[in-house]
């Protein structure tokens, strides 16, 4: 009965988060303000939904939910939600909400279509241990942050080409100014990198403890670290060389695209993650 309810509610939710996406993309056309208020309700009542799904998933596996691929997206949409809104909602930076929800939607769509294969709970309850429990979590976290990141680059790179094409108007007003998406944009590196960096070390802690004939050139692992070097990069370039503006949005746009490749391509190309055994 717990299980037919909570299928309800996933669909609620992804019904629901497509209606407010599509309010979102509305008010980006249109600047209708009542559609914006409207959308953002209806957000933040599929992040009350997804944070049900997930004490009620929690109840019921008695754990954490992050060890499956199918678990690892859904809390990564719900990141993404709850980052959006608390930004939203503290700096009052429009469109912040519409371009992370686009990304967010697209994570649930993945997760609500994946194969049934990725959804390993004989595997999964295998695997159960704090310190892999907190590596998974905070590896999720780190990509919340950068995909924030990226989200503000973006921002960032339209705000430029419509003041560069001179292109005077709401959407213009409404962006917030280049300084402060380009600080956002930096703050949210500066908090995803270091926890990136504290997760590979205990993921490699638990692999050294439980895995101790894994391939340590495995492509996840390469994928991982590559990750964490090109942001490792994006923060010297900012702090050291003090590089700004278009090329440093261009550079971050870039490294989101890791956090991509890393996070759905190599992990099947893997021949150990978890996720994917």
């Amino acid at each position: 009965m717990l299980s037919v309810f909570m299928t309800r509610v996933h669909e609620v939710t992804v019904v629901l988060y497509a209606f407010s996406v599509l309010l979102y993309f509305f008010d980006f056309v249109y600047h209708n303000r009542r559609a914006n208020r409207i959308a953002f309700w209806l957000l933040a009542f599929v992040w009350g939904l997804q944070t049900v799904f997930l004490i009620l998933y929690m109840k019921e596996t008695g754990r954490f939910p992050v060890l499956t691929i199918f678990e690892g997206l859904y809390f990564y949409a719900w990141i993404l939600i709850t980052l959006s809104l608390g930004i939203n909602r503290l700096l009052r930076v429009d469109f912040i909400v519409f371009f992370t929800n686009i990304l967010g939607f697209i994570v649930m769509v993945i997760h609500t279509f994946a194969p049934t294969q990725y959804h390993s709970h004989v595997m999964a309850a295998k695997l159960v241990s704090e310190l892999l429990l907190i590596h998974i979590t905070m590896a999720i976290l780190s990509y919340g942050a950068f995909s924030l990141s990226f989200v503000f680059s973006i921002l960032y790179l339209l705000q430029y080409d419509l003041l560069k094409r001179k292109k005077w108007g709401a959407r213009l007003l409404r962006i917030a100014d280049l300084e402060k998406l380009e600080r956002m944009s930096y703050i949210l590196a500066v908090i995803g990198v270091p926890i990136l960096l504290l997760s590979l070390i205990l993921g490699m802690q638990w692999a050294y403890i439980k895995l101790p004939g894994m391939p340590w050139y495995d492509i996840k692992i390469i994928g991982s670290f590559i990750l964490l070097i090109s942001y490792s990069i994006f923060l010297y370039l900012r702090i050291v060389k003090n590089f700004s503006g278009k090329r440093l949005a261009l550079w971050n746009a870039a490294s989101f695209l890791i956090v991509l490749i890393n996070f759905f391509l190599f992990g099947q190309l893997s021949s150990f993650h978890l996720w994917y055994s």
